[in-house]
């Protein structure tokens, strides 16, 4: 089984690749230390299977899954995550992600997953999975989420608006409608508390 790891921080994805190489039937063809990379190592080794960190430079996982679902229909796609809300695995899921497992696995589950992956099986980490089911989904719209993305980030009105072809008044309606829905003080406040809930 070929395997591409993609994960930002160095010691891990090479601790990674050591162990995996310990196994058989497993081989790591390909690292990469952020999306694009992660996308641009896909096409040129066509993995079976990518071992995806959830938050990386560039792309994060879910967005690299997107587009190896879209350009290698034949690799399957897992994300690896330290950071794991239940938003993610969601998305995560919709994005056509076969695996959704947490980083306190050990190496040997780990080759087990990938083995399951390859073959069509998918697998959710049991405490992930509850999470999800218990946080419900997002009350936002694409767009109001999308807005407030781009608001997490300190971008001021003005700016956001031109970014995505709106007027800032438009901007500030949909703001001001995210943050009703989150009960929060303000839009910065409801930015945190979405991502916080992976909704963003």
């Amino acid at each position: 089984m070929r395997v591409l790891l993609a994960d930002d921080e160095h010691l891990i994805r090479g601790a990674l690749a050591a162990l995996l190489a310990l196994e058989e039937d497993l081989t790591v063809v390909a690292e990469a230390a952020s999306g694009p990379e992660a996308v641009a190592m896909a096409r040129a080794h066509a993995p079976d299977v990518a071992v995806l960190d959830l938050q990386m430079p560039g792309a994060d996982g879910v967005q690299v899954a997107t587009e190896l679902r879209d350009e290698l229909p034949a690799c399957r796609t897992m994300i690896v995550t330290s950071h794991a809300r239940p938003g993610h695995l969601k998305r995560a899921l919709a994005a056509g992600v076969r695996g959704f497992v947490p980083k306190t696995a050990s190496a040997q589950q780990l080759a087990e997953i990938i083995r399951a992956v390859h073959a069509g099986t998918r697998y959710v980490d049991p405490e992930l999975a509850a999470d999800a089911i218990s946080t419900g989904d997002s009350p936002l719209t694409a767009r109001e989420a999308e807005l407030l993305n781009l608001a997490a980030n300190g971008a001021p009105v003005a700016e956001i608006a031109e970014r995505v072809s709106l007027t800032p008044g438009t901007v500030r309606n949909y703001l001001s409608a995210a943050t009703a829905k989150l009960g929060a003080e303000n839009r910065h406040a409801a930015a945190r508390m979405a991502r916080e809930r992976g909704w963003l």
